[in-house]
């Protein structure tokens, strides 16, 4: 049983102040890809165009991940350059080609229909609901990320959306866009009016916090001698943790709060190099030492 994830497939260009990088793989369906296949089959629904080469689509092969639904079109693919100053936690947009990618209208694959698993990159909220309307019975559990852009210009259709969700995973900026309030507890109770019940709010540097109707949560994140490129390292986090969930079939707090682990922990692969080169290379004993490493670090015995 496969986890069904409907995203972008792009080019980037980056800068940091650790080097550039012209050309590389990203968007949203590939860092979630190869992270959440480490745990669940995951198959891709995306638009690439006809300069997405053999040498791309090799970056997926030998993985449990499905490219079925990755179409190829004429034209070019979706592109994003942007820039990293000293401050990693934010990168300046310099310029976003859409390409291809402004007509993208996905089409689930007849098999990709009945997917117990869902996660809705962050799109345009009016395919986002497109794609549940298309499933031939509700997923288990379906996920969804979205941006401000999406929050600020088109809110109701997001709140449409969002009352099939039962995950949703975004930044406090966006929480509380969303909600319209600053406190995160706050913003949970609100959200949750909304559809979702599990709320994941992505911290960057300052790590995860989990709210659910059973409880809280809050993991560090891991720390890093060396961090050259934060792109993608929230989509990261989104693989490892639906990714977890998927295998573990169960999205009790236990669940959820060792998702949110996993999901650092992937997290922090990332962004160890520039795009999804330190993602291509992760193997299961890789993760599993880190894993322990992150749980020894938090973990406090006695009374």
């Amino acid at each position: 049983m496969s986890l069904l994830a409907v995203g972008s497939v792009a080019f980037d260009d980056l800068a940091t102040p650790f080097g550039r990088r012209e050309n590389i793989l990203g968007g949203s369906a590939s860092y979630f890809s190869l992270s959440a296949s480490h745990f669940r089959p995951v198959e891709v629904v995306a638009v690439v165009g006809q300069d997405f080469g053999p040498e791309h689509f090799k970056v997926f092969e030998g993985r449990p991940i499905d490219l079925g639904g990755l179409a190829q079109v004429a034209g070019e693919s979706f592109r994003w350059k942007g820039a990293y100053g000293n401050d990693l936690s934010e990168a300046k947009t310099l310029e976003t080609h859409l390409n291809v990618f402004a007509g993208f209208r996905p089409v689930l694959p007849e098999r990709s229909r009945t997917a117990p698993f869902l996660f809705l990159g962050n799109i345009d909220p009016t395919l986002q609901l497109d794609v549940v309307k298309q499933m031939a019975r509700r997923p288990r559990w379906i996920a969804l990320d979205t941006m401000n852009f999406w929050i600020e210009g088109a809110k109701d259709a997001l709140l449409e959306v969002l009352k099939e969700v039962d995950i949703l995973l975004v930044n406090e900026s966006e929480a509380r866009s969303l909600s319209g309030e600053h406190n995160l507890v706050k913003a949970y109770r609100k959200i949750k009016e909304f559809g979702p019940r599990i709320l994941v709010v992505k911290r960057g540097e300052h790590g995860v916090s989990l709210f659910t109707p059973e409880g809280y949560f809050m993991a560090s994140a891991f720390p890093l001698e060396e961090v050259h490129d934060p792109t993608g390292a929230g989509d990261t986090f989104a693989g490892g943790f639906l990714g977890y969930l998927a295998s573990a079939n169960s999205i009790d707090l236990q669940s959820l709060k060792k998702a949110t682990l996993m999901g650092t922990v992937m997290a922090s692969f990332t962004v160890e190099a520039f795009g999804t080169a330190r993602l291509e290379t992760v193997t299961p004993a890789h993760i599993q030492e880190r894993m322990q490493h992150f749980s020894d670090m938090i973990f406090v015995s006695g009374n």
